[in-house]
Protein backbone atom coordinates (compact mmCIF):
# COMPACT_ATOMS: atom_id res chain seq x y z
CA UNK A 1 0.00 0.00 0.00
CA UNK A 2 1.81 3.14 -1.20
CA UNK A 3 -0.60 5.81 0.10
CA UNK A 4 0.36 7.78 3.22
CA UNK A 5 -2.31 6.97 5.81
CA UNK A 6 -3.47 9.12 8.71
CA UNK A 7 -5.32 7.23 11.42
CA UNK A 8 -8.03 9.46 12.91
CA UNK A 9 -9.70 8.51 16.17
CA UNK A 10 -11.47 9.94 19.20
CA UNK A 11 -13.82 8.87 21.93
CA UNK A 12 -17.58 9.22 21.61
CA UNK A 13 -18.58 12.89 21.47
CA UNK A 14 -15.00 14.08 20.92
CA UNK A 15 -15.75 15.58 17.49
CA UNK A 16 -14.05 13.13 15.14
CA UNK A 17 -16.77 13.70 12.51
CA UNK A 18 -16.12 17.46 12.52
CA UNK A 19 -12.46 16.75 11.76
CA UNK A 20 -13.07 14.15 9.04
CA UNK A 21 -15.68 16.39 7.37
CA UNK A 22 -13.27 19.33 7.34
CA UNK A 23 -10.46 17.23 5.88
CA UNK A 24 -12.90 15.92 3.26
CA UNK A 25 -13.71 19.55 2.36
CA UNK A 26 -9.96 19.95 1.68
CA UNK A 27 -10.22 17.09 -0.88
CA UNK A 28 -8.72 14.43 1.36
CA UNK A 29 -10.17 10.93 0.89
CA UNK A 30 -11.80 9.50 4.02
CA UNK A 31 -12.13 5.77 4.71
CA UNK A 32 -14.69 5.46 7.52
CA UNK A 33 -14.55 2.20 9.50
CA UNK A 34 -18.06 2.81 10.92
CA UNK A 35 -19.57 3.02 7.42
CA UNK A 36 -17.68 -0.10 6.32
CA UNK A 37 -18.91 -1.98 9.42
CA UNK A 38 -22.48 -1.25 8.27
CA UNK A 39 -21.73 -2.15 4.63
CA UNK A 40 -20.40 -5.63 5.44
CA UNK A 41 -23.78 -6.58 6.98
CA UNK A 42 -25.98 -4.74 4.45
CA UNK A 43 -28.82 -6.54 2.64
CA UNK A 44 -27.33 -8.99 0.12
CA UNK A 45 -23.89 -9.06 1.77
CA UNK A 46 -21.90 -12.19 2.60
CA UNK A 47 -21.74 -11.05 6.22
CA UNK A 48 -25.51 -10.80 6.61
CA UNK A 49 -26.07 -14.17 4.90
CA UNK A 50 -23.76 -15.88 7.42
CA UNK A 51 -25.41 -14.11 10.37
CA UNK A 52 -28.86 -15.30 9.19
CA UNK A 53 -27.54 -18.85 8.75
CA UNK A 54 -26.34 -18.85 12.37
CA UNK A 55 -29.15 -16.96 14.12
CA UNK A 56 -32.15 -17.51 11.83
CA UNK A 57 -34.60 -15.16 10.09
CA UNK A 58 -35.61 -13.63 13.45
CA UNK A 59 -32.39 -11.62 13.34
CA UNK A 60 -33.85 -9.55 10.46
CA UNK A 61 -36.17 -6.55 10.47
CA UNK A 62 -39.33 -6.72 8.30
CA UNK A 63 -37.47 -5.02 5.41
CA UNK A 64 -34.74 -7.69 5.44
CA UNK A 65 -32.10 -5.53 7.13
CA UNK A 66 -30.15 -6.68 10.18
CA UNK A 67 -31.90 -6.07 13.51
CA UNK A 68 -28.87 -4.55 15.25
CA UNK A 69 -30.60 -4.24 18.61
CA UNK A 70 -31.47 -7.94 18.63
CA UNK A 71 -27.97 -8.95 17.54
CA UNK A 72 -26.47 -6.72 20.26
CA UNK A 73 -28.63 -8.47 22.88
CA UNK A 74 -27.49 -11.90 21.68
CA UNK A 75 -23.76 -11.16 21.65
CA UNK A 76 -23.78 -9.38 25.01
CA UNK A 77 -25.38 -12.40 26.64
CA UNK A 78 -23.17 -15.05 25.01
CA UNK A 79 -19.40 -14.75 24.67
CA UNK A 80 -19.27 -17.61 22.15
CA UNK A 81 -21.66 -15.76 19.80
CA UNK A 82 -19.66 -12.55 20.27
CA UNK A 83 -16.40 -14.32 19.39
CA UNK A 84 -18.00 -15.93 16.33
CA UNK A 85 -19.33 -12.55 15.14
CA UNK A 86 -15.98 -10.81 15.63
CA UNK A 87 -14.20 -13.60 13.75
CA UNK A 88 -16.67 -13.16 10.88
CA UNK A 89 -16.79 -9.37 10.66
CA UNK A 90 -13.28 -8.19 11.52
CA UNK A 91 -11.62 -9.81 8.45
CA UNK A 92 -14.40 -8.49 6.17
CA UNK A 93 -14.04 -4.98 7.60
CA UNK A 94 -10.24 -5.02 7.39
CA UNK A 95 -10.33 -6.33 3.81
CA UNK A 96 -12.64 -3.48 2.76
CA UNK A 97 -10.57 -0.91 4.65
CA UNK A 98 -7.28 -1.97 3.02
CA UNK A 99 -8.92 -2.00 -0.42
CA UNK A 100 -10.33 1.53 0.00
CA UNK A 101 -7.04 2.84 1.41
CA UNK A 102 -5.14 1.42 -1.58
CA UNK A 103 -7.58 3.00 -4.04
CA UNK A 104 -7.45 6.50 -2.52
CA UNK A 105 -6.14 9.22 -4.83
CA UNK A 106 -5.74 12.25 -2.53
CA UNK A 107 -2.26 13.41 -1.33
CA UNK A 108 -2.85 11.39 1.83
CA UNK A 109 -5.81 9.33 3.02
CA UNK A 110 -7.60 9.29 6.38
CA UNK A 111 -8.67 6.09 8.11
CA UNK A 112 -11.35 7.22 10.56
CA UNK A 113 -12.09 4.65 13.28
CA UNK A 114 -13.41 5.11 16.83
CA UNK A 115 -11.60 1.91 17.89
CA UNK A 116 -8.41 2.56 15.90
CA UNK A 117 -6.08 1.45 18.72
CA UNK A 118 -8.40 -1.15 20.25
CA UNK A 119 -8.70 -3.02 16.92
CA UNK A 120 -5.00 -2.54 16.02
CA UNK A 121 -5.95 -0.53 12.92
CA UNK A 122 -3.19 1.93 13.81
CA UNK A 123 -0.81 -0.73 12.41
CA UNK A 124 -2.07 0.27 8.93
CA UNK A 125 -1.23 3.96 9.49
CA UNK A 126 1.86 6.12 9.09
CA UNK A 127 0.65 8.64 11.69
CA UNK A 128 -2.25 8.86 14.15
CA UNK A 129 -4.31 11.89 15.21
CA UNK A 130 -6.49 11.78 18.33
CA UNK A 131 -9.40 14.22 18.61
CA UNK A 132 -9.59 14.73 22.35
CA UNK A 133 -11.92 16.34 24.89
CA UNK A 134 -12.29 15.85 28.67
CA UNK A 135 -14.62 13.01 29.68
CA UNK A 136 -17.17 15.47 31.13
CA UNK A 137 -17.43 17.13 27.69
CA UNK A 138 -17.89 13.72 26.03
CA UNK A 139 -20.77 12.94 28.39
CA UNK A 140 -22.50 16.31 27.98
CA UNK A 141 -22.17 16.39 24.17
CA UNK A 142 -23.23 12.80 23.58
CA UNK A 143 -26.22 12.80 25.93
CA UNK A 144 -27.49 16.00 24.25
CA UNK A 145 -26.79 14.78 20.68
CA UNK A 146 -28.07 11.22 20.95
CA UNK A 147 -30.76 11.87 23.59
CA UNK A 148 -29.42 9.12 25.85
CA UNK A 149 -28.81 9.15 29.59
CA UNK A 150 -25.46 10.21 31.01
CA UNK A 151 -25.20 6.74 32.59
CA UNK A 152 -25.45 5.12 29.13
CA UNK A 153 -22.74 7.42 27.79
CA UNK A 154 -20.51 6.60 30.77
CA UNK A 155 -20.89 2.86 30.10
CA UNK A 156 -19.91 3.37 26.43
CA UNK A 157 -16.84 5.38 27.48
CA UNK A 158 -15.92 2.72 30.06
CA UNK A 159 -15.92 0.04 27.33
CA UNK A 160 -13.36 1.97 25.25
CA UNK A 161 -9.64 2.43 25.79
CA UNK A 162 -9.05 4.91 28.66
CA UNK A 163 -8.54 8.50 27.52
CA UNK A 164 -5.02 8.76 28.95
CA UNK A 165 -3.96 5.56 27.19
CA UNK A 166 -5.26 6.94 23.88
CA UNK A 167 -3.36 10.18 24.45
CA UNK A 168 -0.16 8.21 25.01
CA UNK A 169 -0.75 6.04 21.93
CA UNK A 170 -1.46 8.89 19.48
CA UNK A 171 1.27 10.60 17.45
CA UNK A 172 -0.62 13.92 17.47
CA UNK A 173 -3.52 15.29 19.55
CA UNK A 174 -6.13 17.87 18.53
CA UNK A 175 -7.82 19.35 21.59
CA UNK A 176 -11.45 19.92 20.58
CA UNK A 177 -12.87 21.60 23.69
CA UNK A 178 -12.02 25.09 22.42
CA UNK A 179 -13.94 27.36 20.06
CA UNK A 180 -14.42 25.90 16.59
CA UNK A 181 -12.33 28.54 14.76
CA UNK A 182 -9.30 27.76 16.93
CA UNK A 183 -9.75 24.02 16.45
CA UNK A 184 -10.10 24.26 12.66
CA UNK A 185 -7.10 26.61 12.41
CA UNK A 186 -4.96 24.05 14.25
CA UNK A 187 -6.40 21.26 12.11
CA UNK A 188 -5.33 23.14 8.96
CA UNK A 189 -1.81 23.38 10.40
CA UNK A 190 -1.86 19.62 10.96
CA UNK A 191 -3.14 19.21 7.39
CA UNK A 192 -0.14 21.13 6.00
CA UNK A 193 2.19 18.95 8.08
CA UNK A 194 0.52 15.77 6.82
CA UNK A 195 0.82 16.96 3.20
CA UNK A 196 4.57 17.44 3.72
CA UNK A 197 4.99 14.06 5.44
CA UNK A 198 3.07 12.34 2.64
CA UNK A 199 5.11 14.08 -0.06
CA UNK A 200 8.38 13.17 1.67
CA UNK A 201 7.40 9.50 2.02
CA UNK A 202 6.70 9.22 -1.73
CA UNK A 203 10.09 10.47 -2.85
Amino acid sequence: MSNWILGLTGGIGAGKTLVSNHLASLDIDIVDADIIAREVVAIGSEGLDKIVTRFGQDILLPDGALDRAKLREIIFSDIEHKTWLNNLLHPLIRQSITSQLANATSPYVVLSAPLLFENQLDALCHHTLLVDVPVEVQITRTSARDIVSKEQVKSIIAAQMPREEKRQSADSILNNHRDIDTVLAELEEFHETFLKLAATSKR
